[in-house]
Order: C-alpha cells, then sequence, then structure tokens
C-alpha cells in the first residue's frame, strides 16, 4: 500500500484483530502476519507497532508476557477482557467507516 496514510487510524483496530484470532503473539510476529494476510501490501514497521501496542497497554487493552525463548526474552501480547470488548467496538467502527466510504467512491454501493 503506497499511501499508508490510509492505514494508521486503523492500526489499533488491525492489533486487535489479529490478537482476537491468535490469543498471544510478539511484535516481530504480528508485523509477519499482517504481511502474509495482505500480501506484501502492508508492511507494518515497528516503528508504527512498538508505540501502538504500549498504548493499548497502558489502557488496559493488552496484558504482556516475557516468556524465555531460545535464551532469549520475548514480549508477548494478548487482550485483556476489557481489550476483547474493544476489539468488538473498533471493528463495528470499521466496517461503518468502509461501508461510508465504499458510498463515497462508488455510486453503485449508494443508499437511495
Amino acid at each position: 500500500m503506497k499511501n499508508s496514510q490510509l492505514y494508521k487510524g486503523s492500526l489499533t483496530t488491525i492489533i486487535l484483530k489479529l490478537l482476537n484470532e491468535n490469543d498471544k503473539m510478539y511484535g516481530y510476529e504480528i508485523t509477519q502476519k499482517v504481511k502474509e494476510i495482505t500480501k506484501g501490501e502492508l508492511k507494518l514497521t515497528e516503528g508504527a507497532l512498538y508505540p501502538s501496542l504500549h498504548k493499548l497497554e497502558a489502557e488496559g487493552l493488552l496484558d504482556v508476557e516475557v516468556l524465555k525463548v531460545d535464551n532469549r526474552l520475548r514480549k508477548y501480547y494478548k487482550l485483556t477482557e476489557q481489550g476483547t470488548k474493544e476489539t468488538v467496538n473498533k471493528l463495528a467502527e470499521l466496517e461503518d467507516y468502509i461501508k461510508t466510504m465504499r458510498a463515497l467512491v462508488n455510486p453503485k454501493f449508494r443508499m437511495g
């Protein structure tokens, strides 16, 4: 995706949705999953990802678990109960946004 500004507003929702589907994930795993799902169209940078993860953690939507993997400490992120509820809200918001944008750019999707 050439214009990364378009997905910036959806980053939180993307993270919440992936964690909702995968129980717990570490940062690099999230970047790779996004790349895989979007067939390389969307490349999530660590510079965008980690501030969002830290913000979600500070808001009480994520828990962090540090595990030792191959003699290295790895931070895993998982949704809290509040995070799971927020995922539902964020996905509904995003669906509404997509519907609205689709109506704006494509006349055949306009309600009449």
